[in-house]
């Protein structure tokens, strides 16, 4: 049932299957909207917490089967865009997908890469999303975020985010973002729409479509490592391998999909098989790309610590 706190919307015991694009069943106790990100603000003051639970697309993430106890702030109404000459400044609710059509529309190039991504700004920047050899990081400018601890809004530069393969200063502190500014190249429409479609044409042979409910890439690329994370996983025999209702997809074996009923539990333990396996047969640790969201059994909560520990 939608209710409103002071105009600002909320649902109880709402379910998640359709805001994770694993599509795991489960509930949050509490779900918000905020129209705004003054209203994001509110909801930060108001719960007083310095890890709130905030989501844009669901991808990149595990919701755990036994539900969220955590108040959950979605980002999906949040997604203004101003442009001006080659500058593009989004709020994080908008989607990236969105905002790589945004930038060929307008003869912007540096985000062609964006097309095949199913997340939102703020996920993006969170993790320093790439493919392709292009991140989100390179074209930035500069963030705004909303530091937490402090109840203030801060504008940070490009150097000041801290990015590095898969990282941002979001993960070190407890800062949400609130927009972001880029400078992009101008280019023929042309060009930009013969890389998208390149790009696009790559992800439906090398990656699984939302068709196949997925999180993403599970594990991060080892450092000094002749063989990706997928590489070394094939060569442990387990491309198909199934535990419940996960799978190892048969075309890119760092990516798990869910066959119909996966629980949380199910994801748990083949990541956790995975991971051990690998760690057995080329002594390497792969390190998870997936957050964990929501309320763990006693075994979940050990085997995360274990694989989340380097």
């Amino acid at each position: 049932m939608i209710c409103s706190q002071n105009e600002i919307k909320f649902y109880n015991d709402f379910q998640l299957t359709n805001f994770n694009t694993l599509k795991i069943r489960s509930s949050a106790k509490i779900f918000y909207m905020p129209d705004n990100y003054g209203e994001m603000m509110t909801l930060f003051r108001r719960n007083k917490t310095k890890n709130p639970i905030v989501i844009g697309n669901g991808s990149n993430v595990l919701f755990s089967s036994q539900g969220v106890q955590e108040p959950i702030i979605h980002t999906g109404l949040i997604k203004t865009v101003l442009s001006f000459n080659q500058t593009l400044e989004a709020e994080a609710g908008i989607k990236t997908q969105a905002l790589s059509k945004m930038a060929y529309e307008k003869k912007l190039s540096g985000f062609e890469f964006l097309i095949g991504i199913p997340a939102t700004l703020g996920g993006a920047i969170y993790m320093n999303a790439g493919a392709h050899g292009q991140t989100i990081s390179d074209k930035l400018v500069s963030a705004k975020v909303y530091d937490i601890e402090n109840n203030k809004v801060l504008n940070l530069k490009k150097e000041e985010m801290n990015f590095s393969y898969r990282h941002s200063i979001l993960k070190e502190k407890p800062y949400i973002l609130l927009s972001a500014k880029f400078n992009l190249e101008k280019k023929d429409k042309e060009e930009i729409k013969a890389k998208m479609d390149e790009n696009l044409l790559f992800r439906r042979e090398k990656q699984p479509n939302l068709a196949l409910p997925n999180a993403g890439s599970v594990f991060k690329n080892p450092k000094d490592c002749e063989f990706s994370a997928g590489a070394l996983i094939d060569k442990c025999g387990l491309r198909g391998f199934r535990i419940g209702d996960c799978e190892v997809w048969e075309n890119h074996c760092n990516f798990i999909i869910n066959k119909g009923k996966a629980t949380s539990i199910d994801y748990t333990n083949i990541v956790f098989e995975i991971y051990s396996k690998v760690k057995e047969e080329f002594n390497v640790e792969l390190e998870p790309e997936i957050i964990y969201i929501g309320k763990m059994t006693k075994d979940e909560k050990e085997k995360w610590k274990i694989m989340k520990k380097n």
